[in-house]
Formats: C-alpha cells, sequence, structure tokens
C-alpha cells in the first residue's frame, strides 16, 4: 500500500524513523519518504545513510503547526513518532513535554487535516496505560486527542489510529546501551531501580512492522496493542554482564515496578486478535457506528473476559536469558 504514495514521518532521526526508513525503502517504492525533526545533525547524519532520491528532510518542530502544514503538503501517510520521553526530564521539565508531547500532538492532526493526508498513525507507550509520570500522562493525552480527532473530520478527512507497545530494545534511552557500555568499561555489578521490576520488550524491527500492518488494519479510533514478550530485570543484567548481581539504586521518579498495556478499567473496550489487541474507542463518533471485531483485512477480535488487563508482570510469555541475547541482534 506504500507504493507510489508519499510518506512523513515526524521525529524521523530517532531509532524508529531510521529503521522504519530503512524497512520502507527495502519493501516499497514511495514516492516521497519525509523526514520531519529538529535536529539539524541528524539530519545530516541520516542523509548519509538514507541518500535514495525519494527521500526528503525538513527541519522543524512539531510545536510549529504552520511548518508542519507545509512539510505535509501531498502526504497520504503519517507517522508520528517525536515526542519528549526521558521520564525523570519529564518530571522535572513538564511544560516543555506538554507542549511537544499534548500541543505537538494537536498540531499535527491539525495539519494532517487542512492538507487531506489518508490516515495518521500516532506511536504511543506503555506508560500511558494508567499513568503515574507526566511523560505517560502527556502521551495518555495525545492518544485522547488523535482518538477524537475522528469526530472532527466528519469522516471526510483522514482516519487516525494509535500504536502502543512497551520498551524497544536498543533504542536511544533504552537501558540496553547503558548496560552494555558498562559492562566494556568493567563497571560492574550492573545498576538497576528494583530487583523485582519487569518491562515488556519489542525490536525496533517488530516494532516498525506492527506499525505498517496497522496502517491496512484501521479503521480509524483504535489503540493498537501488540502481543510482546516481557523480561525480567535481573534476567536483563544477566544477559549482558553474565551474572545476576546487581547495584540497587531505587526506583526513579515517575518509575512503576510493572508495565500495563491494557488496563483492567477498559477491559470493556478490549478485543484480543491472534497477536495483538485492540482498546475501541470510548466515545462514539456521530459519522458512523464502527465494528472494531473485524479489522480492515479480515481478521477478527473477541470481546476480553470482565477486569482482564495486560500487564507486563503478569504476562503468559516472559523471554530467557538466552532469547534475551538473541533478541539484541
Amino acid at each position: 500500500m506504500f507504493d507510489g504514495k508519499s510518506i512523513l514521518i515526524t521525529g524521523g532521526t530517532g531509532s524508529f524513523g531510521k529503521k522504519y526508513t530503512e524497512t520502507i525503502l527495502s519493501r516499497y517504492k514511495p514516492r516521497r519518504l519525509v523526514i520531519y525533526s529538529r535536529d539539524e545533525l541528524k539530519q545530516y547524519e541520516m542523509g548519509q545513510r538514507f541518500d535514495d532520491p525519494v527521500m526528503r528532510y525538513f527541519i522543524g518542530d512539531v510545536r510549529d503547526g504552520e511548518r508542519l502544514k507545509r512539510a505535509m503538503l501531498g502526504v497520504d501517510y503519517v507517522i508520528h513518532a517525536a515526542a519528549l520521553k526521558h521520564v525523570p526530564v519529564a518530571e522535572y521539565n513538564p511544560n516543555e513535554c506538554i507542549k511537544t508531547n499534548i500541543n505537538g500532538a494537536q498540531n499535527v492532526i491539525e495539519a494532517a487535516i487542512a492538507t487531506d493526508v489518508k490516515k495518521v498513525i500516532a506511536l504511543s507507550t506503555d506508560k500511558a496505560a494508567n499513568p503515574i509520570n507526566l511523560y505517560g500522562a502527556t502521551k495518555l493525552a495525545s492518544d485522547k486527542l488523535f482518538v477524537a480527532a475522528n469526530n472532527v473530520t466528519g469522516g471526510r478527512g483522514p482516519i487516525f489510529s494509535v500504536v502502543r507497545y512497551g520498551n524497544v530494545v536498543g533504542s536511544r534511552g533504552s537501558v540496553v546501551p547503558l548496560f552494555k557500555k558498562l559492562v566494556a568499561e568493567g563497571k560492574t555489578p550492573l545498576p538497576v531501580t528494583h530487583e523485582g521490576m519487569t518491562r515488556f520488550w519489542i525490536t525496533l524491527q517488530g516494532g516498525v512492522d506492527f506499525v505498517l500492518k496497522n496502517f491496512e488494519r484501521m479503521h480509524g479510533g483504535e489503540i493498537f496493542v501488540p502481543k510482546i514478550p516481557s523480561v525480567r530485570i535481573l534476567d536483563l543484567v544477566e544477559a549482558y554482564s553474565g551474572t545476576r548481581e546487581a547495584k540497587v539504586i531505587g526506583i526513579r521518579p515517575g518509575e512503576k515496578l510493572h508495565e500495563i498495556m491494557c488496563p483492567s478499567d477498559d477491559s470493556h473496550l478490549t478485543l484480543e486478535f491472534d497477536d495483538h489487541f485492540v482498546l475501541r474507542p470510548s466515545i462514539r463518533f456521530h459519522h458512523k457506528d464502527q465494528d472494531y471485531t473485524v479489522n480492515g483485512i479480515g481478521e477478527t477480535g473477541q470481546t476480553v473476559a470482565a477486569g482482564f488487563s495486560y500487564e507486563s508482570g503478569s504476562n503468559p510469555d516472559f523471554l530467557t536469558v538466552e532469547e534475551i541475547r538473541r533478541m539484541d541482534v
């Protein structure tokens, strides 16, 4: 569906954007692939790696609505990946996080409507489910904006959906690069905030593939959640240091012991498919009465039991130490 189409990704110089670009260029023949981000050095460096004639590099911030509109002219599909994501940094700089993650999300929505984009997928995070930190709260607000945007168009403009998943192996800000660096420098035992901590775990390629598939699946208004494994923090320590010895430094501001992607409070909205969940909109769209149990490619989902939740600590699928090592390639 991407052959001959124009695609824009906000925050496109990040880990996701680079893997997404690599994947699109290897599998499809897009007309244009627009990287929209605010860092000229990262764009220059990315341009050295991806210099295909279809590439376009736009300097711009999602806080700048007019620049977004200019960048989206003639664009068919948008992936909104730009965000301030570092939990402790957001706790100490809340207004800056709000400007990018909430106001920026609204700017993306308005630009997409103004330029007749066809489909928009916004990237979210497990931290948006029952948030306890500022970052998660801003992403929850962003999710709500993108879902509700389907009402603003009245069925005539873009359709908007959200993809929510957990920690990405080896991405910037992930604990994996830190662990590797400390091990290489001989600085062990490795620091952990709590020995009982668990996290959802997905590869960059897995995240990209899930987003691409959901452009085909989406009706508009869904929050897509992949079924992915969890990791125990001490298994992660052993995978990179060879020992389970760890230095407990205490839970950071806004950090959870376990993450949630489908809260029990939303069980009445949750559908289970073979390899993913869908959280249906909590609001009614006035221009359509969508049946989300069958998606855009004919896959069928079932309602989950009342009180169901999808949490990293109770996930039936945990990676072993060896599987963690093999996953990081």
